[in-house]
């Protein structure tokens, strides 16, 4: 097996021998940028994004700055706030793949410790009875004119439930992963075999709704973490038929994801609502857009704006950016919120009223920690 290994911020690359269906499967994945270094050899560089890819006999991991555990909280949380840390504990787990296959096998055993949930579900079937209600739609235009078999809809009880799809899914996605520890897929298959009967989501399909509840309770926590790796997690052919698992996050889209659902629900006390990707325009003529990564609006109209900035540094553009964001919207304050960095003052802009603040948040600090970050920084751009 050949193995690759780099950091999100790794400046060197790495340098590996691929065939041209690996370099094009590894580009496609987005995950790594292959470079061509002649004789088969290629020089791999992050690409900006963190994950890991599988193809035939090569693994290729770029590891997170902020750890395997820290981004996947960052991912949860960033789709469901009741998204907690001990969610997906991977600290004892290096690598992405090992870490994602046990904490889903830890957090499906729970959930079906106390045996596989089970519900109702509409069943559309044709019968040589009726049971529940005739569709007269169908039994029309599929048997006109015959009375048997009838075109029914009735309820059944069955394990068959949107909560039982997505959680066999995600299962079914994981071992799909070659070369998992075999302890790690034992207990996918095992977990797997417990719902059997539950239909398997098709890849792209959309997965079902399902709201929480006191009878499935027990469940959120393994469908959170089902969700990230439905979300993200892909198992397909490559380039000249290779078998391929991938499982890639753009960090700064990860970063934006989360600090616009931290902040929204740190404002969620304040009067108004808070939007991400508000579309604004820059012209009277509306023909410049705008779309800040975070605005509150109280009232109708903007009253704070925010950015994410997942870099290490603090370029003029990100100034500017902000300076047109709050000239647009009418304010005279803007908030860079960074992934790093040390605190600076205010940034006033000369001849306009407006002021800029860079920000920093301490990625790598507990999960707490982090979210009261946020907290502080809602209540110094909005106080109560």
């Amino acid at each position: 097996m050949n193995r690759v290994d780099l950091g999100e911020l790794d400046k060197a690359g790495a340098r590996c021998r691929l065939s041209d269906d690996q370099a094009a499967a590894l580009d496609a994945t987005g995950l790594v940028k292959p470079r061509p270094e002649g004789g088969g050899w290629w020089r791999l560089w992050p690409n900006g994004c963190a994950g890991a890819v599988r193809i035939d006999g090569l693994d290729v991991e770029v590891h997170p700055k902020v750890g395997i555990a820290r981004l996947l909280f960052l991912l949860g949380y960033a789709g469901d706030p009741g998204f907690r840390p001990e969610d997906a504990g991977a600290e004892a787990q290096p690598e992405l793949w090992p870490a994602l296959a046990e904490s889903l096998a830890r957090q499906a055993e729970r959930a079906l410790a106390a045996g596989v949930l089970q519900g109702y579900v509409a069943v559309d079937e044709a019968l040589p009875l009726v049971r529940g209600r005739i569709r007269f739609a169908d039994q029309i235009s599929h048997r006109a004119g015959l009375p048997l078999p009838v075109e029914v809809r009735y309820d059944e009880y069955s394990p068959d439930i949107a909560e039982n799809r997505i959680l066999r899914t995600a299962l079914r996605r994981m071992l799909a992963v070659p070369r998992l520890p075999a302890s790690a897929r034992s207990r996918l298959g095992h977990l797997d075999a417990r719902l059997d009967g539950v239909r398997v989501l098709p890849h792209g399909a959309i997965p079902p709704d399902w709201r929480p509840s006191r009878l499935n309770a027990r469940y959120l926590p393994a469908l959170r973490l089902a969700a990230l790796v439905l979300r993200h997690h892909s198992a397909e052919p490559g380039p000249g038929g290779q078998s391929m698992a991938a499982f890639v996050v753009d960090m700064a889209r990860v970063f934006e994801d989360f600090l616009t659902t931290a902040l929204r629900e740190a404002l969620a006390g304040r009067p108004g609502h808070t939007a991400g990707q508000y579309h604004a325009h820059l012209d009277t003529s509306r023909k410049i857009l705008i779309k800040p990564d975070v605005v509150h609006l109280a009232g109708g109209r903007p009253v704070a704006v925010f950015d994410a900035k997942y870099k290490l540094s603090y370029p003029n553009e990100d100034a500017y950016q902000m300076l047109a964001y709050c000239t647009a919207l009418g304010l005279n304050r803007g908030w860079l919120v960074y992934a790093q960095g040390a605190a600076s003052g205010p940034l006033p802009v000369r001849n306009t009223g407006i002021e800029i603040i860079r920000h920093p948040l301490d990625l790598t600090a507990p999960p707490g920690e982090l979210l009261a970050q946020i907290r502080i920084l809602a209540n110094q751009a909005l106080p109560t």
